[in-house]
């Protein structure tokens, strides 16, 4: 996913998952922990920030700023570091090297919100690099202190330059202090009465041992003996398997009970996935751009006025224009979904998403699951017009998509933009309605153009029956847009572009071709595009980078549109990889259908987990064998607590479930006025790179399957996306639909 930056000195509230105030283990002057980052700038700057009137950049291994004159308070011009976590009742010390090109005294703050400063010392700083160390205690513990020098206040400009900045103290190593709660790990929301039950549980012993399942007043309902699964190399956990599948009572509040230790309580319900569907799709209109989300349709909470229609302070998007050298006109691309944590709109991530849901669509009709085609499922403005709800919420985000659509007689013309957003990354939060940011439309490109080309033939498809104007409308731009992709093959968005928004950079297209060309086939029937149907499905899966796979997937979706040489191929191959994907699942200690070859864990690694059962649930629907549908329901064990973290990544379903996800709209973490984000959101999920400050300072040393924090500021662990939620709506509508 894209990189989103925090930018400026915003004091936060502390939100503590690790045990910031624990006993410790040593003293803090054995321990001697550092807990700045990059305090020798090396190379590069991040994670350091300085104010918008103090530019800084690194030169000969210095960060160095220019600090303006006339400013009055000494917090007008900094240089800052965010994210520090800090305990209470402990020393620290910071030492740092500073020199400027005149005598001038500066501050240095280490500072927690709402609560007196741990250390806020003037420094004396001349021309002669000068090294200066200061003591502080912290009277409070939280995760996201301050690192300020601050400047403000001179009455002549001058440069300071920094180096060798330290922080050490505390009693906790970076990275310890965490703890996952119960070694039993059930899935926290509900089983379905006639699916699998199983729980994971940490326990060193070798052998089996005994386990109770408990109903909501503590009477034993079940038990038996556990399997031994072994030592799981994704969470370094030696794992056991309880196995309750034979319990089909329904009710809610049971627990399964092992060695004196309890998961949390969870259901056994007739269909505990229906309320799952709903919400997961929901998301989908309180992600609107361009329309006010009203109470009457998404609750009060999440009520909020129209983002981005040009009414001040609103600089888009009814009238957009190019970045300088883009383009020489303007477009009206209001409308669409934002993004993930920012609130740009993305041509490649919106057309996967936007494709899912119209693909989901497409297996309730093929399947029988006349729930998953109501007008009226879902709390939206469209809900009784005739039409299937989750086809009016593709809509939204498919007019968006033809918006973006470089016109006739322009260079380029057919081709679409790659994404719109705003000059620079915006606060956090900002509501949609207040962003005062300039928004740019971005270079088009062949990926892009692609995934309109493909998502607007998927369009034209399933509109036929409903809205035979708009399926022609889809059409036509679909083609327009082959067209402009073969004129112009080779068309990439830079991955420098990453400023304000993600780049979603991608420099193969061969496989958006594939997939556009079977969407054609499958709606059109014209051969000339089965020669360009040539990407297979693998173990790779698929994502908005990588397509290739969507070929297969639509064919044995929709086999009568297809010749049979290439449905029995495509068949064969969606069993062989959905396999494996039961085999990786099977042999892990928690239910993941995702086992990365190299151990790690991506940016959005529950999106893999969520996409690879959607490849699972289709070779039940292929097979109708059980073992496919067990896996599948399996997998939303996984995303839903039974896990290594004992966390639900899915806001509003568990006891432990994410609600600090990483978003400008829902961010409740830092305002409590605001929601967090609404029920059916899924959590980005572990991320062994560790690719955010806040990851860096907390998760220091984890388990692949480990490496997630539920804190807005973790970006890289804890974004939302559109492209993941569609996922997870997929998926969520399949369970729903297998237990009925």
């Amino acid at each position: 996913m894209s990189h989103r930056a925090r930018w400026g000195a915003v004091f936060l509230a502390p939100v503590l998952t690790v045990a910031l105030a624990a006993t410790p283990a040593h003293t803090a002057a054995e321990a001697a922990y550092e807990r700045v980052l990059n305090g020798t700038f090396d190379s590069v700057k991040s994670p350091w920030w300085s104010s918008a009137n103090t530019p800084s950049a690194v030169s000969l291994g210095r960060l160095c700023a220019d600090v303006p004159a006339g400013t009055v308070n000494v917090w007008d011009s900094m240089i800052g570091q965010n994210d520090i976590p800090l305990e209470a009742g402990q020393p620290y010390t910071l030492s740092f090297t500073a020199s400027a090109t005149r005598d001038v005294s500066i501050r240095a703050v280490v500072q927690l919100p709402t609560a007196p400063a741990t250390l806020n010392k003037a420094a004396a700083v001349t021309s002669t690099p000068k090294s200066f160390q200061f003591t502080g205690t912290s009277t409070t513990a939280g995760l996201h202190a301050q690192l300020l020098f601050q400047q403000g206040g001179a009455t002549q400009p001058f440069t300071l330059c920094l180096d060798d900045v330290s922080l050490t103290g505390g009693a906790i190593p970076p990275g310890g202090g965490r703890d996952f709660g119960s070694p039993v790990r059930a899935n926290q929301y509900g089983y379905a009465v006639h699916g699998p039950k199983k729980a994971s549980i940490v326990d060193a012993s070798a052998t089996p041992v005994s386990w109770r399942l408990l109903d909501s007043s503590g009477a034993v309902v079940k038990n038996g003996l556990t399997h031994v699964q072994g030592t799981d190399a994704a969470s370094g956990d030696h794992v056991h398997i309880a196995d309750f599948s034979s319990a089909r009572t329904a009710g809610t509040g049971y627990t399964l009970a092992v060695d004196g230790a309890t998961s949390y309580p969870f259901a056994i319900a007739d269909n505990p996935y229906k309320a799952l569907r709903k919400d997961a799709l929901a998301y989908f209109y309180a992600v609107r751009s361009g329309t006010p989300i009203e109470a009457q349709y998404a609750g009060e909470a999440y009520a909020r006025p129209a983002g981005h229609l040009g009414v001040a302070p609103n600089k888009g998007d009814t009238d957009v224009p190019c970045l300088p050298g883009a383009c020489d006109y303007s477009l009206d691309v209001r409308g669409g979904w934002y993004d993930a944590g920012d609130q740009g709109k993305y041509v490649v991530n919106g057309a996967l998403a936007a494709w899912q849901l119209m693909d989901s669509y497409e297996r309730s009709r093929g399947q029988g699951d006349t729930a998953g085609l109501r007008d009226g499922l879902l709390s939206i403005p469209e809900n009784d017009n005739g039409v299937p709800d989750v086809l009016d919420e593709s809509r939204w985000e498919m007019e968006f998509l033809l918006s973006m659509q470089v016109p006739a007689g322009e260079p380029l013309a057919g081709m679409a933009h790659h994404k719109i957003h705003d000059l620079a990354w915006s606060a956090l939060p900002t509501q949609p309605d207040k962003d005062s940011q300039p928004r740019y439309l971005h270079a088009p490109s062949t990926a892009a153009t692609l995934n309109l080309a493909a998502a607007g033939a998927q369009c034209a498809r399933v509109w036929a029956r409903y809205d035979a104007p708009f399926a022609h409308k889809c059409l036509t731009a679909a083609r327009t847009a082959w067209k402009a992709a073969l004129a112009h093959p080779d068309v990439y968005a830079p991955s420098s572009d990453s400023v304000g928004g993600g780049a979603y950079a991608d420099t193969d297209v061969t496989d958006e071709f594939s997939w556009a060309a079977t969407e054609f086939y499958a709606t059109t029937h014209d051969r000339a595009y089965l020669s360009r149907i040539d990407t297979e499905i693998t173990p790779a899966g698929f994502s908005w980078r990588d397509t290739g796979a969507l070929a297969d997937l639509t064919v044995v979706r929709l086999p009568s549109r297809f010749p049979d040489r290439m449905v029995d191929a495509a068949r064969k191959r969606v069993l062989a990889v959905a396999d494996g994907f039961v085999r990786d699942e099977r042999s892990q200690g928690y239910p993941n259908p995702n086992l990365p070859a190299n151990g790690a864990y991506v940016w959005g690694s529950n999106s893999v987990t969520v996409n690879n059962a959607l490849v699972i649930a289709t070779a039940y629907d292929i097979t109708h064998r059980s073992i496919y549908r067990s896996a599948a329901l399996e997998s939303m064990d996984y995303l839903l607590g039974r896990n290594a973290l004992n966390q639900s990544f899915v806001t509003g379903y568990g006891t432990q479930a994410s609600h600090n996800q990483h978003n400008r709209i829902w961010a409740h973490q830092i305002d409590p006025k605001l929601p967090t984000p609404p029920p059916g959101s899924l959590a980005g999920g572990p991320d062994s790179a560790l690719q955010d400050p806040v990851a860096q300072q907390n998760l220091v040393g984890c388990a692949p399957a480990t490496c997630y924090i539920d804190d807005i500021y973790s970006y890289s662990t804890n974004e939302i996306a559109i492209n993941w939620n569609s996922a997870l709506a997929w998926v969520a509508t399949f369970a729903a639909d297998s237990a009925r």
